[in-house]
């Protein structure tokens, strides 16, 4: 199979992704906080996808303009708050039932985009956003935890997260089209830890956390939360195509889950698994459908169109 290699590649950033909520989780032990962390991984991830598009700049083989890069600034904003929100949730509730909460922006975005654009949902759409809310109870684990279990401001935090980042996608699908991958990925990850800076500007400037102990951690969040996953997408994404890549990017929902029982030894009951695979398979089928007209076409998008398509959050 002579695209296996590019599945693969996707697979593994969409992995990358799902295994960043435990490891911040772990962070947490170590006294660290989530602003600390989400700035230092924005802030890093800038500097090395900067690095990637000196020589271009250099060289004058490409250029920005002032407004183009204020436009993707603006884009910077709601992933730095997602990305903040969500962490700040992961030190409130468990890291399988924040990533639960996230995946709420499939539907959110389907909601923004009928408010924003007039793009009335479809009625796939709709019986998988319900799907996706029956999984969610599920998944929780409130049906045998009950409420009281469980962090009701933890969860706010990270359903609010889901918000920002629906916002950001639907902002991002219209922004820097024609632009090379690694010059709007750090004009976004820039204005990312500008914003969280922003928001924790205290926390941030009189932290006492930044030393050797702290490094390696804001290495690991950066370089695999970030920058390898999107080098990774915007190799692969271009050959197979962004609605099958984005079938394959699910992948992140199963592996957070498995990687907070395995890392974290959170509890995953049959029940939550259950949920969580509803989850799955209710979203993996809507984008299959949606991939129908792509494959008809034996076309695939463009770099730029395909950067618009990556899903998640810890990119930031």
């Amino acid at each position: 199979m002579k695209n296996l290699k590019y599945i693969l590649m996707v697979l593994l950033g969409g992995a990358m992704y799902g295994t960043m909520s435990s490891f911040v989780k772990l962070s947490y032990a170590k006294g660290f906080n989530a602003a600390e962390v989400a700035f230092a991984q924005a802030l890093l991830a800038a500097l090395f996808l900067g690095a990637c598009a000196l020589p271009d700049l250099l060289l004058k083989r490409v250029s920005v303009s002032a407004k183009e890069a204020a436009t993707l600034a603006l884009a910077g904003i709601p992933i730095g708050l997602t990305n903040y929100l969500y962490y700040q949730s992961v030190s409130l509730v468990s890291a399988s039932l924040a990533i639960i909460a996230l995946m709420q922006f499939t539907w959110v975005c389907l909601m923004l985009e009928w408010l924003c654009y007039g793009k009335r949902p479809s009625r796939l759409e709709i019986t998988t956003a319900a799907l996706v809310l029956f999984g969610t109870v599920l998944a929780s684990g409130i049906s045998s935890s009950g409420v009281q279990s469980i962090s009701l401001e933890g969860v706010a935090l990270a359903l609010i997260s889901s918000a920002t980042y629906a916002a950001y996608i639907v902002a991002n699908g219209s922004m820097g089209k024609g632009m090379h991958w690694h010059i709007k990925s750090c004009l976004i990850m820039a204005a990312s830890a500008a914003t969280i800076f922003l928001v924790n500007c205290k926390t941030i400037a009189l932290g006492s956390h930044y030393g050797v102990e702290f490094l390696p951690w804001a290495l690991f969040t950066a370089v695999l939360g970030t920058t390898v996953p999107t080098a990774l997408f915007a190799a692969a994404i271009p050959r197979i195509g962004a609605g099958i890549s984005s079938i394959l990017m699910t992948v992140e929902l199963p592996v957070a889950v498995i990687c907070a029982h395995l890392v974290l030894g959170e509890h995953v009951g049959a029940l939550q698994a259950a949920g969580v695979a509803i989850m799955l398979v209710s979203i993996s089928f809507m984008n299959y459908c949606r991939t129908k007209p792509e494959r008809k076409r034996k076309t695939f998008p463009s770099e730029a169109e395909c950067e618009s398509s990556k899903i998640h959050p810890t990119e930031s």
